[in-house]
């Protein structure tokens, strides 16, 4: 895979739109809603499988050294934050989101959200595994399954479907634009 500049910059656009939008959050407990989904969602469809999921992990590896960008900070620490999960899965999601918007035939809003939640679900399916293991292996609490579905998935679940269709309707209106900018 050959990086160019425009790659550069699109790769470091989405991995600092994701940054700000863990700072646009609701706290609730455990799991805060964030727009985190949101970009990470755009970033796949955007930007493609490749260089989507190389935005989502490039914001993880940044986090990780230490920059506090993170919805509750940064650092190496942040692996045993029950929250962590939904971080892997950023990049699996994009990823996957990308793959199937990058096969669709036809890019309509239906089809783009369908895209898209097929990367939320992994986004959560990672994200709730994760909170489950940590909850329980690392932190040594009594945290069924139930609890993390809960927590980790029917509480912020609706305000991601929202995003998600949000991000549908926005990169139908933006794929043409950045494919008359790819040419010139």
């Amino acid at each position: 895979m050959k990086i160019t500049v425009r790659d550069i910059s699109q790769i470091a656009l989405f991995t600092a739109l994701t940054a700000v939008g863990a700072f646009i959050k609701i706290p609730i407990p455990l799991v805060p809603i964030t727009l985190q989904v949101f970009f990470v969602s755009l970033s796949g469809v955007l930007l493609g499988s490749r260089k989507g999921a190389i935005s989502q992990l490039l914001y993880i590896v940044l986090g990780l050294s230490g920059i506090p960008i993170f919805t509750q900070g940064g650092g190496f620490s942040y692996v045993f934050r029950p929250t962590f999960g939904y971080l892997i899965g950023f990049v699996l999601g994009a990823y996957v989101t990308g793959l199937i918007t990058e096969k669709l035939k036809t890019k309509n809003v239906k089809n783009i959200y369908l895209a898209i939640l097929s990367g939320v679900g992994i986004i959560y399916a990672v994200g709730v595994a994760y909170l489950y293991i940590i909850r329980n292996l690392y932190e040594g609490k009594d945290f069924s399954l139930w609890l993390a579905f809960y927590y980790g998935f029917l509480i912020t679940i609706a305000g991601d479907l929202i995003c998600s269709y949000f991000a549908s309707v926005l990169s139908c209106r933006l794929i043409p634009v950045l494919k008359k900018w790819e040419r010139n």
